[in-house]
């Protein structure tokens, strides 16, 4: 029988975590002791594009739900990227997802970059710049992009608790698992064309309001990721791996012309899995939707849709060094049908299921796909996720990451909105501050899911003492 599942709050040692790791056979490269100063590895600049960003951590783009109804930031998203900023970070991969015009976007408030709304945007930068400035005097090595996105199948542009999706398959899981109905928009070539204009106009937009990079959204069941598992697609977008990498290799041809100067990123989901569900019988842990022993629709999957299989990760990575992108963020699945493995976590979102493994091992997974590529494709520049789960271990974990080479940055997400001084904290040798430190509750995705606003609602005062802090109380107790 295997050793008991134990919270990562109980291992108050280094040497109390280590043994559970190996107890429980999860393969993560672990420091026992964190070095500070110029020297320490995630203390280290790395240079790319003849730039150098001053540290190996990144701040993680994020999907807000408290923007205006036009797309434009509020209070609560300039206080975000203000935090971010003061992280102490010198990677800023998006800041938050935006949406490149309406009908792309997850949610009635997210971002979305217009003529109108282009200067508010802008001023986020200037707020986290400041902010940056503020804390550690300049932000020569900072560097600081934006995610561009449009959200397809996943898309809620004007009610909350309706998608309204575009699509470029259908889908022998998802297709029932979110009820496709009427609404949903199968794209033809020209839709995709008209999109890739879209894409181009905010490409030109982020680089005039100083954005120094656009990542190119390929991840977490969204528009982008779709295409790459469009295997069945007949056309110009689906079937051959030329085909399903054309809609990115389009825009980046554009941004070339068009944007010239502006870096290029992608943040991709570098394996997937067949979706899960939660299963009553077994007190909801998830189980696959889909039982088969051929599931063709996880890219990076293997056959089964429970497996890894990076053969077709590494040539789009290969793609992405000969068009001269260097910048890859990496990261896995879906939080809509897979979040087990996009996010480990040990307390599942309101529309989740219970973890059918120790989320330590779901985070090893991506940190050991990650080393992978990093090996196969040595010239890219990668960026690592999955790592909030670790809690007052992550610092050392990610220091053996980066000091190992197994990835060049280690990406935050849900960890900098509890605790965004994280960074600036592990690399002036201060003690943690355990009160702030993210324990996956997951709040941070349920409030948004019930059409809340996204925050911590745990761990920040800021959030706690809010209405909507109530609401959700009441609301998980209810549910």
């Amino acid at each position: 029988m295997p050793p008991r599942l134990r919270r990562v709050a109980q291992l108050r040692t280094p040497a109390l975590f280590s043994r559970y790791l190996s107890e429980r056979d999860i393969d993560l490269p672990f420091d026992e002791t964190l070095e500070t100063g110029a020297q320490a590895p995630l203390a280290q600049p790395c240079e790319v594009h003849g730039l150098t960003i001053g540290n190996r951590f990144c701040i993680h783009p994020m999907e807000g739900w408290d923007g205006t109804e036009d797309g434009k930031p509020t209070e609560l998203v300039e206080r975000r990227w203000s935090r971010f900023g003061a992280s102490g970070a010198k990677l800023i991969w998006g800041g938050e997802a935006v949406a490149v015009r309406p009908d792309g976007r997850a949610n009635p408030n997210q971002l979305m970059l217009t003529a109108d709304s282009m200067a508010a945007i802008g001023g986020l930068r200037e707020t986290l710049v400041a902010a940056h400035e503020e804390c550690f005097g300049d932000a020569d090595d900072l560097l600081v992009g934006l995610q561009l996105t449009h959200s397809g199948r996943f898309a809620r542009p004007n009610d909350k608790a309706r998608m309204e999706p575009w699509t470029l398959y259908a889908h022998p899981v998802l297709d029932t698992k979110f009820h496709l109905g009427p609404d949903a928009v199968l794209m033809s070539d020209d839709d995709i064309r008209r999109l890739i204009d879209d894409f181009l106009t905010a490409a030109r937009r982020a680089r005039d309001i100083g954005f120094q990079f656009v990542d190119i959204k390929h991840c977490h069941g969204y528009l982008g990721h779709e295409f790459l598992s469009a295997y069945d697609r007949p056309g110009d977008f689906g079937g051959s791996f030329e085909n399903r990498t054309r809609f990115l290799r389009t825009i980046v041809e554009g941004i070339r012309s068009e944007a010239p100067g502006l870096l290029i990123g992608v943040r991709l989901s570098a394996f997937d899995f067949v979706p899960f569900r939660p299963d009553p019988d077994l007190e909801d842990q998830g189980v696959p939707e889909l039982e088969t022993d051929s599931y063709r629709h996880a890219f990076g999957g293997d056959d089964t849709g429970i497996g890894l299989d990076l053969e077709e990760t590494v040539p789009f990575l290969n793609l992405l060094r000969d068009l001269d992108i260097r910048l890859v963020n990496l990261t896995a699945g879906s939080p809509y049908y897979v979040p087990h493995i996009q996010r480990p976590a040990l307390f599942p979102p309101s529309d989740g299921y219970r973890p059918p493994e120790d989320p330590l091992a779901g985070v090893a997974r991506q940190v050991q796909a990650a080393a992978v590529l990093k090996q196969r494709c040595p010239d890219m520049v990668t960026v690592g996720s999955g790592y909030s789960y670790l809690q007052e271990w992550l610092p050392h974990v990610a220091q053996a990451v980066v000091r190992r080479r197994m990835a060049d940055f280690v990406g935050l997400g849900r960890m900098v909105l509890s605790y965004p001084d994280m960074p600036a904290d592990v690399l002036a040798g201060r003690p943690l501050q355990r009160k702030l430190i993210c324990r996956t509750f997951s709040d941070c995705t349920t409030a948004p899911r019930m059409g809340l606003i996204s925050g911590c609602f745990p761990l920040d005062d800021f959030y706690t003492q809010r209405p909507e802090h109530e609401i959700l109380l009441d609301a998980k107790q209810t549910a």
